[in-house]
């Protein structure tokens, strides 16, 4: 890449049109305009350890209410202090499953299910505090936009936004708002990321100097299921875009052990993708009986894997992987490799190691997991894995979110984790169809992650939240 584009996009954060023969992707016209005129994108106000107010009682509206958003319905009415006032989906007989699966007594949401546009009066409404949306990618970052300039908070399925563009308007909505945009990283609170987040933390693995992370999931069969998702989107998806699609898993737990944001930065990154070698195949064995699938004939699947290199500003690099139509054991890899330790979570069971002569034996492996498990961990732990959501991980990260409303607490994953850690989608995409060109990761911090803090998992403050019991009378 030549230094103009690289510099263009240092300042400016947005993809342009590509080189010769390249798509473009994500041109942001605001940001494009304030460049043009000498302006480069400034900082409102800083998100990073903002606590917002307290709010005792988080009054909560769900958008979207497939998979994810009804059981996120479930869960989060198990916790002291929400009242669930809202709950939108496009098909009403989703709305009314997910009314269902609410567990204690106290909620009475109103439903929108009218129309395409009933999330906006759910957004607009006076007594919502929080809007946690689970619905399709494309509407995530309009959703949380709206909610944000109607004095929301925001909690966002993952990716937060799929263009550089929309990643800009989130960090800037949220600043100038001071509203929160919370992506909702799971995998940021599984157990074995929070015990080598903790690590970190402590210094056990020296200086951090390489980590992996992936998402290698075979859903192939699923993406081409008419009843699995809403309109088939994620076939969608799939069928138009080729670089790392869903980023975050991997990304986000090893972004946290690197203190990215908060000490560090993603600098620039490299993508490269494979051939597509299964999703047309199956588009074109399915068409041979249903002529619903003729309209995927034809299109340019995506590569079934993708290997993304990010450097970071302090010289520390990442690997990340995406492939998720290759019969793979499903594996987020999640490495940490520092100058005293490492730790690689997959394949299962993970493991830890203080030298190159082998991974530690189960023994030296239970005390450090007592030593080093965090805070977090051991109050909610068994309650979590009881309560579920992928073996615990999704209660905990509901948890957290909520504690820090009631509390008036900076939450764990801030807007500028939500921009950074979606971008990579995007960019990937860019330097994939660039012959693997070098691109840079817009500084959404505006150069405030130098001063910025990690993290707080020790729950020094807060951790006051409490859980209800289940009501078959809910």
């Amino acid at each position: 890449m030549n230094s103009n584009r690289r510099n263009f996009l240092k300042h400016t954060g947005i993809l342009g049109l590509g080189v010769v023969g390249a798509p473009a992707i994500a041109v942001c016209n605001v940001l494009e305009q304030e460049i043009i005129a000498g302006k480069s994108p400034i900082q409102h106000f800083n998100m990073s350890g903002y606590a917002a107010p307290k709010i005792d009682t988080v009054r909560i509206g769900f958008v979207g209410l497939g998979n994810r958003g009804s059981a996120a319905v479930e869960r989060i009415s198990r916790l002291e202090g929400v009242l669930i006032n809202g709950l939108c989906d496009v098909r009403p007989e989703q709305a009314a499953l997910a009314k269902k699966r609410i567990k204690t007594p106290g909620h009475q949401p109103d439903m929108y299910t009218k129309n395409q546009d009933s999330w906006k009066l759910l957004c607009e409404r006076k007594d919502i505090d929080l809007i946690y949306i689970a619905t399709h990618w494309e509407l995530h970052a309009p959703m949380a936009l709206y909610a944000m300039e109607h004095g929301k908070h925001v909690a966002v399925e993952i990716p937060a936004a799929t263009t550089v563009e929309d990643c800009w308007k989130l960090v800037q909505t949220s600043e100038k708002t001071k509203r929160h945009c919370v992506i909702l990283e799971n995998c940021c609170y599984d157990f074995f990321e929070l015990l080598t987040l903790n690590m970190a933390r402590n210094g056990f693995f020296g200086e951090i100097v390489h980590c992996e992370g992936a998402y290698i999931h075979d859903i192939l069969e699923s993406m081409f299921a008419k009843e699995k998702r809403y309109d088939l989107w994620r076939l969608k998806e799939n069928s138009k875009r080729n670089g790392n699609l869903y980023p975050t898993h991997g990304l986000g737990p090893v972004c946290q052990v690197m203190n990215i944001n908060r000490g560090d930065r993603m600098d620039y990154l490299v993508s490269v993708s494979s051939n597509d070698f299964m999703m047309g195949a199956m588009a074109e064995k399915l068409a041979a009986t249903d002529n619903f699938y003729q309209p995927y004939l034809d299109r340019p699947f995506r590569g079934n894997m993708n290997t993304t290199t990010i450097r970071t500003v302090k010289g520390r690099t990442i690997m990340l992987q995406h492939d998720v139509t290759s019969p793979r054991p499903y594996s987020r890899i999640h490495l940490v490799s520092g100058t005293k330790a490492t730790a690689q979570k997959y394949p299962l069971p993970a493991k830890i190691a203080t030298s190159h002569e082998g991974w530690l034996d189960d023994a030296a492996f239970k005390k450090l997991e007592v030593q080093y498990t965090p805070e977090i961990t051991k109050r909610l732990g068994e309650m979590a894995k009881e309560i579920g959501g992928h073996g615990g991980m999704d209660f905990l990260m509901d948890w957290r979110l909520i504690d820090c409303l009631r509390n008036g607490l900076p939450m764990d994953m801030d807007v500028y984790d939500a921009a950074a850690w979606s971008v990579i989608g995007p960019l990937s995409e860019w330097s994939v169809a660039n012959r693997s060109g070098t691109i840079d990761v817009p500084d959404f911090t505006s150069g405030s992650w130098k001063s910025n803090q990690p993290v707080d998992i020790e729950l020094k403050k807060g951790g006051t939240t409490g859980v209800r019991k289940a009501s078959s009378q809910a």
